[in-house]
């Protein structure tokens, strides 16, 4: 997808379902995480565009509906989006020295602020307001 599109897409506004379509299909990763960052990174859906606002990074689990701050594996709260402090059941793979490398397909990437879960293309109209 390109920027160009991506700008498109923020300008006129997505479901929830089309922005995980947009997203690399499969489980959440750094590299997915990565490109994430890359394809909204002029936009307030990135930490360092958006901290400003209140929001914090988090994710959310799609089947049950819960959603966790982003935090360090020791537990303390993350500036940035990190897999390393997600809740075990939403792990699907670890390396060698324990990092998470993979989720379960449904967690999604976004923010959270004042309790509430916002997706990435939430995270952007809120801030437009």
């Amino acid at each position: 997808m390109n920027d160009l599109h991506l700008q498109t897409q923020t300008q006129t506004g997505t479901t929830q379902d089309q922005e995980r379509v947009s997203r690399l299909r499969g489980a959440l990763t750094q590299a997915s995480l990565r490109n994430e960052n890359v394809l909204y990174a002029r936009t307030k859906g990135v930490s360092q565009n958006n901290g400003s606002f209140g929001f914090r990074p988090g994710y959310r689990d799609g089947a049950s509906g819960e959603a966790v701050l982003s935090r360090f594996a020791n537990g303390n709260p993350a500036p940035v989006h990190l897999l390393d402090g997600l809740p075990e059941s939403w792990v699907l793979e670890r390396d060698h020295e324990g990092h998470v490398t993979a989720t379960r397909r449904d967690i999604v990437a976004g923010f959270i602020l004042d309790g509430r879960f916002y997706t990435r293309e939430e995270a952007i109209r809120a801030t437009t307001h």
